[in-house]
This record gives structure tokens, C-alpha cells and sequence, in this order.
């Protein structure tokens, strides 16, 4: 087939195919649909021509290489002014190359659009699903596609490799430990808020490693990016324009979870989230904030509106920001406090903050709330609960010395620990540390 013969076909499969691939997984099912297609606008196409079909349907040039780099959190790409990238030790790069003409561009979206989840009403804004697992976002404008994506991590960052890069402590670990599996009666109602690209869905996602696993966990998201491959018993819900956030998680209540996790609330259905944790639902969620006490300022105002009565539902609040350090952007853990009750405001007691002028952290206070919430639920001293806190502080660091520390790993450890604390802790070295039973 002559190559303009070719590149013409090729659009007109790329078109035909917008929407339909984002949920085929499978290669030889991808190959199947695409040479349906093909054959369904050619039918004197060959085997050859479906191949190059299939196989450039995969490619993403001029930035492929970049999906693949595990260091690349975010692609950017400018029309075709320009691609940026934002790289986890160098920042925002410039790249050298981009994609030449509006042509290239369109034919670029297209590709993309194959793998198209949702979108509006008007077309003008689509959500992606690549095959990598990366989120991209694609909004039109005068000037051509604006195309934003979210690179995919295969391996979700766990809460060891977050302590390695200096963004939490062993002792703020153990204490996210405890308000994860909430000693196996009470995980903790916890919103970490922080700014776009601060590290609020990471801190979210480590912690699936310490989730029990008889919980029956639904994940509500408007586009997937939690990893939730430590838990069997879980359900992943994606928004779509005809289904809300708000209809998903009033739904969510009826599927009987012990925990629900919102990839991030940010308007009416923050009703609706203070509602399940009202009738005993474990609630964990992220959204934009600057402190703990700005979490609070936009629970209570529009587009939120909560009651002031109800936000001490919430028994943690964290954040998570970048910060400079020594030139560099870093991600820190940068405040972390419990809800105290309400006077004239909701009261708010700092657990942990951290030093912007010395780059340091302080040291994490004792819980008292969610401490005391924790004793009477299983009759056990608080004494005991802030003993099993800094016994968890201990192994987390015996992991880390181990090697035990991908997120897979270390929920494989904390499975055995919730069986027989006794028999993991020896099976580490640990011994001589007692238990909590």
C-alpha cells in the first residue's frame, strides 16, 4: 500500500476507534478490535498493514520514552509550541522536541482519544486512560490540543520509600499505620489536603499497604490513579458526566464498605461524605489546601458548605506540600492535627509541624482524640495504644534494614501481623518488642 494510501487509512481507523480501546487490556483483544476495524473500512487491507496499524496504535512520539521513565510525574504538551515535562529530581524540563505541525498534533490527539473514558457533552474536553495506566487529560482550544498527562507509577511509592526520601518520619509512618487499620476496629476519618502536584494522592496510596485485608474498601475517583492492588476485597468507581461523584458515593453506602476512599471532594459531595463517616463509615479523602486550618475554612464555605457541628467527624487532618530545600523542590509531610472538639471554631490540636526556616519536622506529639477513641473501642489503656505506635515505628524501620520495602511487601508483612503479631515480629528479628494483644 502506497504511504499516503496508508496514512489515510490510518486516520480513518484512529477516528473510527475514538472511545473504544480503554478498557481492552489485552493485547491479542487489542489486536482482534483494531483489525475488525480496519478490515470494516479496507477490507483488501493484509496482514501487514493491520500490524503497523497495531502497532503505532501503542505509540505515542514524541513522548514515549518519557511514559516509560519512572521519574516523569507529569507530561505537558503546549499545542506545538512545546513539551515540558516535570521530572522527580530536575523539576520542570524543557524537551528538545515537540511535535512540528498542527497535523502531527491532530493526529497525535487522535491516537489518544482511542483510549478516551469520558468526555464532555461538547467534546472539547476528554479524559484518557492509556495503556500504561497514565491519566491524560486533552482540552481543545483556538490554538490547537492542550494535552496533560499524569504518568503512571507501576510501583505506587510506599510509605518506607516516602521515609527514605526524607518526606515522613518512622514515628509519623507508625502513627499513619495506626490510623489506617485503626487496631482492627476504628481506621480513622483522615483528609489529606495539599496544593496540585504536592504528593496528597502518594501519602493516600502508601497507605494501602496497612489496610486490613477483610476490608471491604470502595475507591471513588473521577479519573483512576489510586493503586489498589494490595486489596482484594475493593471497588473502584470512575465518575463519568452522566454519574457524579455525589451519585457515586450516595451508592457507595449500599455496598456495604468499612472504608471509602475519594480520590479528592470538592464540592456538594462533601455532604454526603460527612454523612457516612456519621453513621460509622471510615472515610479517607484528599483536597486543595494550604493547612490544616484551611481543610477546615473550606469544609464549612460554598461550594461545601458542612455543618461546623459535624467537620470533628474528621479525626485527622494532613498536609502535604513541596517546599525548597537546598534549591530543590521536595515533598514534606507538613502538618498533621486531630480534631478537638468546637468552641467558637472547630478546635484543632497540631500533632506534628514542619520547619520551613530548618527543614525540619518536630517530633510527633501523642495522639490524644483519636487515641481516646481508639482505648474505648478496644478497652485497651491509651498507654498501650501509644506502645503499639512506637513498637510500629520500630518495625517499619526493621523492614526498611530488611529491604522490605515496596508497597506489595510491606502489606504481605502487616497481613501476617494482623494474624500473629508474635509470630511476624520473630520472623523479623523483633522479638523482644511484646505485642498489643
Amino acid at each position: 500500500m502506497p504511504e499516503d494510501g496508508f496514512a489515510a487509512l490510518e486516520s480513518r481507523v484512529f477516528e473510527a476507534l475514538e472511545g473504544k480501546l480503554g478498557f481492552i487490556h489485552n493485547d491479542d483483544d487489542l489486536y482482534k478490535y483494531i483489525e475488525s476495524v480496519v478490515k470494516s473500512i479496507d477490507l483488501s487491507a493484509d496482514k501487514q498493514t493491520v500490524d503497523r496499524i497495531a502497532s503505532d496504535a501503542k505509540k505515542f512520539d514524541p513522548i514515549d520514552q518519557y511514559l516509560r521513565d519512572i521519574n516523569v510525574e507529569d507530561i505537558m504538551v503546549n499545542n506545538t509550541e512545546n513539551i515540558f515535562l516535570y521530572n522527580n529530581s530536575q523539576g520542570d524540563v524543557k524537551l528538545p522536541n515537540k511535535l512540528d505541525s498542527i497535523d502531527d498534533l491532530n493526529m497525535f490527539v487522535r491516537k489518544l482519544k482511542m483510549y478516551a473514558t469520558t468526555s464532555t457533552a461538547n467534546k472539547h474536553i476528554y479524559d484518557v486512560h492509556l495503556p500504561n495506566g497514565s491519566r491524560c487529560n486533552i482540552v481543545d482550544s483556538p490554538l490547537g490540543p492542550a494535552i496533560t498527562i499524569r504518568n503512571f507509577k507501576p510501583n505506587a511509592l510506599s510509605i518506607i520509600d516516602l521515609v527514605n526520601a526524607g518526606e515522613i518520619s518512622y514515628n509519623l509512618a507508625a502513627r499513619f499505620w495506626l490510623y489506617s487499620d485503626g487496631l482492627g476496629v476504628r481506621p480513622a476519618n483522615m483528609l489529606i489536603g495539599g496544593m496540585p502536584g504536592s504528593g496528597k494522592t502518594t501519602v493516600l496510596n502508601a497507605m494501602f499497604s496497612f489496610f486490613r485485608p477483610e476490608a471491604r474498601i470502595v475507591v471513588l475517583e473521577e479519573t483512576y490513579e489510586i493503586n489498589t492492588s494490595t486489596q482484594e476485597n475493593c471497588v473502584r468507581l470512575e465518575t463519568s458526566p452522566e454519574v457524579t461523584l455525589e451519585d457515586l458515593l450516595k451508592n457507595a453506602l449500599r455496598m456495604r464498605p468499612d472504608l471509602i476512599i475519594i480520590g479528592e471532594v470538592r464540592g456538594a459531595e462533601a455532604k454526603d461524605m460527612m454523612a457516612a463517616m456519621s453513621i460509622g463509615k471510615s472515610v479517607m479523602s484528599t483536597l486543595h489546601a494550604h493547612t490544616t486550618r484551611d481543610i477546615v475554612t473550606r469544609l464549612e464555605h460554598d461550594p461545601m458548605r458542612i455543618s461546623r457541628d459535624t467537620i470533628p467527624l474528621v479525626d485527622v487532618f494532613t498536609i502535604v506540600s513541596q517546599v525548597n530545600v537546598d534549591h530543590k523542590k521536595q515533598r514534606k509531610v507538613t502538618q498533621v492535627s486531630e480534631s478537638a472538639g468546637i468552641e467558637t471554631q472547630v478546635l484543632l490540636s497540631d500533632l506534628y509541624t514542619y520547619d520551613y526556616k530548618t527543614h525540619k519536622g518536630s517530633d510527633i506529639l501523642p495522639s490524644v482524640t483519636y487515641r481516646d477513641v481508639l482505648s474505648k473501642a478496644t478497652g485497651k489503656n491509651p498507654t498501650d495504644i501509644i506502645a503499639e505506635e512506637n513498637r510500629r515505628s520500630k518495625i517499619l524501620e526493621k523492614l526498611n534494614s530488611l529491604g522490605v520495602r515496596d508497597l506489595h511487601s510491606i502489606n504481605e508483612f502487616c497481613r501476617d501481623y494482623y494474624d500473629n503479631p508474635s509470630a511476624a515480629m520473630k520472623k523479623i528479628g523483633l522479638e523482644g518488642l511484646g505485642t498489643f494483644d
